[in-house]
């Protein structure tokens, strides 16, 4: 109670007719937050280097239990794009960013996640069983990318690299998105080693 009306009275929680939520300063704090992360400020200009390059959207996530934050991100150029918003939290199994983020982890945890009721819908939404999903996780670990063709969303194509950072409490990854129109086959190899060798950098 007192934790509460303390940090109303700092504008951080607003009360209204005793009914609380969350305050602009608690959203200029985070903001504040965000641009001051080592991370996202290292990161951010090779999000910027991917959407200039490919004309896709870039994003910056990090796993939260079964969900996936976005926590930067530089949008395509192009007028019809794939976005979302910064703070956004997403299904980890749906979509090219959770193999990204699960390869990171030991194969018992991945089991266990992928074992969860929540993640089940996901995964039979893409058609696979939770076995294929597995081995794709599996390829990923192999590979250090993934290809995502319309499995999540039709007319969507997404390509992900983990990132290996030697936390053991994060995982990161970053991917990037767009139509199934604006990602060609034939310039597939050239973003997977573009890719590859952003991820080599922003690790070194």
């Amino acid at each position: 109670f007192n934790t509460v009306h303390t940090l109303s009275d700092l504008g951080i929680l607003e009360n209204i007719e005793n009914k609380f939520s969350f305050g602009t300063k608690l959203y200029a704090l985070g903001k504040s937050a965000a641009h001051g992360s080592r991370l996202i400020k290292h990161i951010h200009p090779y999000l910027k280097s991917i959407s200039k390059k490919t004309n896709l959207s870039a994003f910056l996530g990090v796993r939260s239990g079964l969900k996936v934050m976005i926590i930067d991100k530089s949008d395509s150029a192009y007028d019809l794009k794939i976005s979302s918003e910064i703070g956004a939290k997403i299904p980890l199994v749906a979509g090219a960013h959770g193999k990204a983020l699960l390869s990171l982890l030991d194969t018992n945890e991945i089991t266990e996640i992928l074992s969860h009721p929540e993640t089940q819908k996901y995964i039979h939404r893409s058609g696979k069983s939770k076995k294929e999903y597995f081995d794709s996780v599996m390829k990923v670990k192999y590979q250090g990318f993934f290809f995502e063709n319309e499995e999540y969303l039709e007319g969507i194509r997404a390509l992900s690299i983990p990132l290996n950072l030697n936390r053991s409490d994060l995982q990161c990854a970053i991917w990037m998105v767009g139509l199934k129109s604006q990602v060609k086959g034939t310039s597939l190899e050239t973003y997977i080693e573009f890719l590859k060798e952003i991820a080599s950098k922003i690790e070194s």
